[in-house]
């Protein structure tokens, strides 16, 4: 058994319902399961993406220290958002949403499996994610962009 701690970083995302509350929940949930909480971004408001909705996004960026394997970890964050009501579309695309955690990065690891692609494919594109990632972590460099969250969050925001 591997008994070494990993980095994993994190975006908390909610739209429906009590957004901060569904924030907050997952913070103690993921302290609980997954591992220490290390930092923590403040939280940041944004339009959603990809998809049309009334309600604007709560997000936060999370940094945890974990015993568990990308593939564990996948499976405790699925528990914790379906525990708090998230319900996946049936033809999958983006909807709205109680409570929505994401895997950016797992140590410098590069994993792309049909489950789980790690750094997230679509980080790149995402201000709402680069802007709390940069706040915590800010020189964290991306495994295959070779390119540190800051550039690449101020070459998103040009």
């Amino acid at each position: 058994m591997n008994n070494d701690l990993h980095r994993v970083y994190l975006l908390a995302g909610s739209n429906k319902g009590n957004k901060r509350g569904f924030l907050e929940i997952a913070e103690q949930s993921l302290s609980r399961l997954l591992g220490q909480l290390i930092k923590k971004s403040a939280i940041y408001e944004s339009e959603p993406w990809g998809f049309e909705a009334d309600e604007r996004f709560v997000n936060q960026a999370l940094l945890f220290e974990t015993l568990l394997q990308p593939s564990e970890t996948l499976k405790v964050i699925a528990e914790i958002e379906r525990r708090n009501g998230r319900i996946r579309p049936s033809g999958g695309g983006y909807a709205s949403r109680t409570l929505d955690i994401d895997i950016l990065f797992y140590d410098n690891l590069i994993l792309n499996t049909p489950d789980l692609q790690i750094p997230h494919p679509l980080l790149h594109l995402r201000a709402f994610a680069l802007i709390p990632l940069c706040e915590i972590a800010p020189t964290l460099v991306h495994p295959v962009l070779n390119c540190t969250i800051e550039a690449i969050a101020g070459a998103q925001l040009l």
